[in-house]
């Protein structure tokens, strides 16, 4: 069984570790030291208490396996957007169907949104049926949406669920 946190610092080292993974084709952040991880994470509280993001760290037992975070729309604070990222190792296994499910219920509940996004590339098979699964309905292709570092853009599903 799995739960989630709320990030800390100490994660900085284990999320750096995930993220390096050449074969995360889908997820579009990796930090370039620990150090920078750090300094990412040491931000949680500021962008919790403006209300811009809330990010937790997903446990299985007492190993860190993953995160999951919600951004808030700044113009439409009423929408969140879903993003989550798990080890290699943990892909495949309904975890990131139950995270999901974990952080929607703060979403609506705590948070008082009233509408969830999860933005997919059109070949991450798994996170469409993560959305699939927590019933999000898929509205449409978003053109030239997500930017990569090398400056290329993807165009991505748009599945969405509303109170």
């Amino acid at each position: 069984m799995i739960k989630i946190r709320l990030q800390k610092i100490s994660d900085a080292e284990r999320f750096y570790e995930i993220l390096g993974n050449p074969h995360f084709t889908y997820f579009n952040v990796q930090p370039k030291s620990i150090k920078d991880e750090r300094k990412w994470l040491a931000e949680n509280p500021k962008r919790r208490k403006n209300n811009t993001e809330w990010n937790y760290t997903i446990m299985n037992d007492d190993e860190i396996i993953g995160a999951i975070g919600v951004k808030i729309n700044l113009h439409r604070n009423h929408i969140g957007e879903i993003g989550y990222f798990l080890d290699e190792k943990f892909w495949g296994k309904g975890i990131a169907t139950q995270a999901v499910k974990l952080v929607e219920n703060i979403c609506f509940k705590k948070l008082k949104l009233t509408r969830l996004e999860i933005v997919v590339q059109p070949k991450n098979e798994g996170s469409k049926k993560v959305a699939i699964k927590n019933k999000y309905l898929k509205e449409g292709l978003l053109k030239k949406v997500l930017k990569y570092k090398d400056g290329s853009m993807k165009d991505c599903f748009l599945y969405a669920k509303v109170l």
